[in-house]
């Protein structure tokens, strides 16, 4: 028989049997379609956010032929990138550096153009408007945007086009909040125009929730001006042109045939946000197709071997009557090819149809957030070839086992148990051994290497890279030993579990004896525990150790607003303070806030140029922490403050702002205290028995002298410290609060005693309800306006450290349905495989309790060898990440409660849903019980 005929029988009996056993078939099927439709639909969301050439065209300018703007001195050898005209700069000096000549860019760009171009000038900023609540910074754009030319760009929603300058459009959401309709009026507070809305409209790279304004050219908006041309091309030649004015250009006919470049060019290593996309999502779907592949190989391949054993009995036919083993093999491996084939296509249908609802769900409203509904088909068309290969990987093992079996074996239907090969354990072991052991050893030497020093060991030593490697290559040799010593660790199991219970011996020897559905189905849960536990510990660690070292600029859910000099030089007058206070105050009033308190503090002396140049009455008043907390600087090289200011440290807060300041509720009685004349103390570093110790220096002197700081400990090469003028304790009222700015704060009273002269450094607002992503940027907006030449206001949001809980819960919500799901598969198999064993169980005696205490047993062995083992390999980098970090990850910082239920109670978990779930009443008339 010719090679092709043989091929035509197998692909013809393969065919039959997918039509023959439709349960498994299906089974298998969604096993690949599942990991194929989550890649498709991946595929298809972020390609869809990547733009073409010509939707950005038409996003950045509608249907003009370009825009220009200054940016840069003229005659200056500037030059930009021919399609992303923010990638500019001048030509670089000999030593490589681009230093940006003395002027300015031209205020008329137009004057480098024709004199009759026509040309439509932009101004895109802020501005507040009137609300019905006060006053909200909003987006605005001035200009005749809508011109019927920017369609695409800028297009009217309802309502018709402003015909005089007294006349504005709005976006809806903009006519929502401030309570308007069309026909109404808008009031701009700071300059007192108003407008009347006479449409609507959206702007391309806006979103359909933020809020914008398109006034007239002269309206007071200031921003990013832009002059667009509607008729006028610039080709390569005339941008370059430009770029000798110091001016940039979006040029259609440029972005749309842009020139080549070159190395030479100063432009030519613009990163390419085409290939760029390309490149990240073919990483991201390698990343992800080696564990899809892993996962779906092993529990289709459990399938595959169940679905072979079925068919022992007609493969053993067509043995009998010529068929060779390769005929076999053939026929199992076609049905994994066949298979795979429709599950990849089934796959690449639902993951369409989930990335379309991902996109309706998710998409934003502006032109930006998805570019259109963008399939990057040479993706799918690898997704499909992967999804076959799968699945003939899937069915390969198996086809292996089934063509090595005694075909009057197979027709007189015996069965014997498979029993373990000692070559396995042994190399299983070795590996396991060795995985550990290659753990434990990168982990002590990276942290060897790290407190090395950098002349006997530079920082760009392989050394110092090769060693964290294997922190995360060993808990992988673990997987793959205890994946080889499956068989015999199941077989140990049997052997140790057979004395609890007649149920434990019958499922732990079932398990044992299919080792080839068993094996898969725990290597599974395996790796899907083994990356969960690596990431949910490494995570957890890292963020524990950042929540040790974060600023906290407010207390958490608080906004503070700092105030300073725009050039940060210079500090701000006492006038200038107290009316950037009272602008901050402003800010988050009308930003909604319940309580704002105003922080003061005394202003440092280290911006005077001289000790001449400080008033001789000025003094320096600090309180001193106590030395068992300073640092030897014989023996510590760096300091991190967290936020502190460790040499004027104390604030100064009236009684009823202390609250609010601090973020903590304060008792009747701590305030009490509090107006007495006590510090309220939010480091306890700072108190020594009950008490903290001030000091009170003259400025001048402690210019010349030096004064103590805090932080170290005198050095013994150091002159001594100026003495103070005098010295005092206060009473202290000690909060162990987060490392916050203020660490001691004092009344009014106390400060004017002690003689402390201080004015506004910050104010703190507290609001009912957390700000959303929004409002902050409302804030910020505002801020902006609300700042001049003189004073900047800078407001920051204080969020905390990020809630392990926030990402810990969809992680584990996400691995318990893996584990579910790929047990659930696993006893689904053992429970279908098992039903000629249900029958003669029956027949002798046993009872529906009994067969239901088997699946109990056998979701334990299934699922608790997969949570043990992927847990116990996937802690092991963790552990050895945080022995070489010298103390800055800490293995208590690991949720070892969340490991614990994924090891322990998901088993529990699934045994107990296998016990409730009563197995299918038996088929008796397939056993004949012998007596």
């Amino acid at each position: 028989m010719s090679a092709s005929a043989r091929w035509r029988i197998a692909a013809r009996l393969a065919h039959r049997q997918v039509r023959r056993t439709i349960s498994s078939s299906a089974m298998i099927v969604a096993l690949i379609a599942l990991p194929i439709a989550g890649m498709t639909a991946f595929s298809v969301v972020m390609w869809s956010t990547v733009s073409t050439p010509q939707e950005e065209v038409r996003a950045e300018l509608g249907e003009m032929s370009a825009w220009i703007q200054p940016a840069g001195v003229p005659d200056s050898g500037f030059w930009q990138a021919p399609d992303q005209p923010l990638w500019n700069g001048y030509p670089t000096q000999s030593d490589g550096e681009m230093v940006a000549p003395d002027g300015d860019p031209l205020a008329d760009p137009t004057v480098a153009l024709p004199a009759d171009t026509e040309v439509i000038p932009t101004v895109q900023g802020q501005v507040r408007v009137t609300t019905e609540e006060g006053a909200a910074s909003i987006e605005a754009w001035a200009g005749e945007v809508w011109d019927e030319r920017f369609e695409g760009r800028f297009d009217l929603i309802e309502g018709t086009a402003p015909s005089s300058a007294d006349e504005a459009l709005m976006t809806p959401a903009a006519l929502s909040r401030v309570g308007i309709s069309i026909g109404g009026e808008i009031v701009l507070p700071d300059s007192g125009d108003t407008f009347t809305v006479v449409g609507t409209m959206r702007a391309a790279f806006t979103a359909s929730d933020t809020s914008a304004v398109f006034l007239p050219a002269d309206a007071p908006v200031a921003g990013t001006p832009k002059w667009f041309l509607p008729e006028h091309p610039l080709r390569w030649s005339d941008t370059q042109t430009l770029n000798e004015q110091g001016i940039i250009a979006y040029s259609r006919a440029v972005v749309l045939d842009p020139p080549a470049s070159s190395a030479a060019d100063p432009w030519g290593n613009v990163y390419d946000r085409y290939s760029g996309a390309m490149w990240s999502l073919i990483a991201l779907l390698a990343t992800s197709a080696v564990f899809a592949a892993y996962v779906a190989v092993m529990l289709a391949g459990a399938a595959f071997s169940v679905s072979a054993r079925r068919q022992q009995r007609s493969l053993a036919v067509a043995a009998s009557v010529g068929a060779a083993p390769a005929d076999l093999r053939r026929t199992i491996v076609l049905q994994g090819t066949v298979l795979g084939l429709i599950g990849g296509g089934a796959g690449l249908m639902l993951g369409m149809g989930m990335s379309a609802l991902i996109v309706a769900i998710t998409d934003d409203g502006s032109g930006t957030r998805y570019w259109g509904f963008h399939v990057p088909w040479a993706a799918l068309v690898s997704i499909l070839a992967f999804s076959v290969l799968v699945g003939t990987a899937a069915a390969s093992i198996p086809a292996r086992t089934v063509a090595r079996t005694d075909a009057l074996t197979a027709l007189r239907g015996a069965r014997r148990p498979q029993m373990p090969r000692a070559s396995r354990p042994v190399w299983g072991s070795i590996i396991l051994i060795v995985g550990v052991g290659l753990t434990i050893a990168s982990a002590l030497t990276t942290a060897a290497l790290q407190a090395a020093p950098m002349d006997d060991l530079p920082w760009d030593s392989p050394l110092r890279v090769v060693s964290p490697f294997g922190i995360v290559i060993g808990p992988i040799l673990v997987q793959i030993g205890i994946l080889l010593s499956g068989r015999w660790l199941l077989w140990l199991t049997s052997r140790v579990l057979s004395r609890l219970s007649l149920a434990a011996r019958i499922a732990t020897r079932d398990a044992a004896a299919n080792a080839s559905r068993t094996i898969p189905a725990f290597a599974a849960v395996g790796a899907t525990v083994f990356i969960a536990v690596f990431a949910l510990s490494q995570t957890s660690m890292q963020n524990a150790s950042g929540a040790r070292q974060w600023y906290y600029q407010a207390p958490v859910s608080s906004l503070a607003v700092d105030f300073h000099h725009p050039g940060q030089m210079q500090p701000l007058t006492a006038d200038q303070s107290d009316a950037a206070s009272d602008a901050a105050s402003d800010l988050a009033a009308e930003a909604g806030a319940s309580r704002i308190a105003v922080v003061r503090g005394q202003l440092d002396f280290g911006h005077y140029l001289s000790a001449e140049d400080i008033p001789d009455d000025l003094p320096w008043v600090m309180a001193l922490m106590p030395e068992p907390h300073l640092l030897d600087p014989t023996a510590q090289g760096g300091f991190s403050s967290s936020g502190q200011s460790r040499s004027n440290p104390i604030s100064v807060i009236a009684p009823d702002d202390l609250s609010t300041a601090l973020g903590t509720d304060v008792s009747a009685t701590q305030l009490e205290r509090y107006r007495s004349g006590a510090a309220f103390v939010a480091d306890s570093r700072w108190e020594s028995d009950g008490e903290v110790e001030v000091a009170t220096w003259s400025a001048r002197e402690a210019y010349q002298t030096g004064i103590p700081d805090n932080v170290w400990t005198p050095h013994p090469d150091m002159p001594p410290y100026a003495d103070p003028l005098r010295t005092e304790t206060l009473e202290a009222i000690t909060a162990e609060l987060p490392n916050q700015p203020i660490a001691i704060a004092v009344s009014p009273d106390v400060a004017d005693r002690l003689g402390i002269i201080d004015r506004p450094v910050k104010v703190i607002a507290s609001f009912a309800q957390p700000l959303d992503v929004d409002a902050t940027d409302r804030i910020q907006s505002h801020s902006e306006l609300l700042s001049s030449s003189e004073i900047t206001l800078a407001p920051h949001y204080e969020r905390g450290p990020s809630d392990d809980a926030f990402w810990m819960i969809p992680v584990l919500v996400g691995v318990a349905v893996l584990v579910l799901g790929a047990s659930a598969v696993a006893l689904g198999l053992a429970r279908y495989e098992r039903r000629p064993d249900d029958a003669t169980l029956t027949a002798v005696g046993g009872t529906p309790g009994l067969r239901r205490r088997v699946e109990l047993w056998l979701g334990l062995v299934i699922a608790g060898f997969g949570t043990f083992t992927g847990a116990a390999a996937g802690i092991l980098p963790p552990i050895g990440f945080a022995i070489q970090s010298n103390g800055q990850l800490l293995v208590s910082d690991i949720p070892w409660f969340a490991l614990a239920a994924l090891a322990i109670a998901l088993p529990l978990l699934i045994a107990a849903v296998s016990w409730l779930i009563p197995p299918r009443a038996p088929e008796l008339t397939r056993r004949t019980v012998i007596t």
